[in-house]
């Protein structure tokens, strides 16, 4: 065993490259979000994690950086099958499914994630993409304004909530608040900027 301090920044750092690099690939055809901010924690510091299951852990997202998704999705299984009390590998199993077509396991293992951390930023992003991408929207804003609880600064959550808002519930005054708010933290981002002042442009 390493301490746990030692352990869970390793695994939460691990987790948060890897998620990001995959979360990243999700696309709507009109506009697109981008993950740009790493500002949430994967891994509740109070657990212990065996050096075997951050090895696991990582061959893992290996495996998914290089989309072997049978082989991520497995490992993964086998690594929750030892310890089930850390997010991560369920939100990156989620993942797997997701990508592989496979959307009831993604939102199964979406919500197990939730269940151990119910603001865990890209748990409730990804969450809301399925719930978009099926047809649930309402309960897709309910997902990403769970994150935006304790992470306002999650950029991905703030543009998928404003895509979400304008183009999907019609609700011109909750996207044009998302996108205010997305360059609040990011002023220099143009493509959001072009947005808001598109949708300004719309609703005057």
């Amino acid at each position: 065993m390493n301490t746990y301090r030692k352990q869970a920044r390793l695994l939460a750092l691990t987790a948060l490259t890897s998620l990001l690099l995959v979360a990243g690939c999700a696309q709507e055809n009109i506009k697109q979000e981008a993950v740009t901010r790493d500002t949430y924690t994967s891994v509740k510091p109070e657990i212990e994690v065996h050096d075997s299951v951050q090895l696991m852990f990582t061959q893992a997202l290996t495996y998914l950086q290089q989309q072997e998704y049978p082989q991520g999705i497995a490992l993964l299984e086998t690594l929750i099958a030892r310890e089930n009390r850390l997010a991560a590998p369920y939100v990156n199993l989620g993942i797997a499914y997701s990508r592989t077509g496979k959307n009831k396991m993604a939102e199964l293992n979406f919500n197990k994630a939730l269940k151990l951390d119910v603001g865990h930023a890209v748990a409730n992003n990804e969450l809301g993409l399925l719930y978009r991408k099926t047809g649930r929207f309402r309960a897709a804003k309910t997902v990403y304004q769970n994150a935006l609880i304790q992470h306002p600064d999650y950029l991905p959550v703030r543009k998928n909530l404003g895509i979400l808002c304008e183009l999907y519930l019609r609700d011109f005054a909750c996207a044009m608040e998302q996108y205010q708010a997305y360059l609040q933290y990011a002023p220099e981002e143009e493509t959001v900027a072009r947005w808001a002042a598109e949708l300004k442009q719309r609703t005057q």
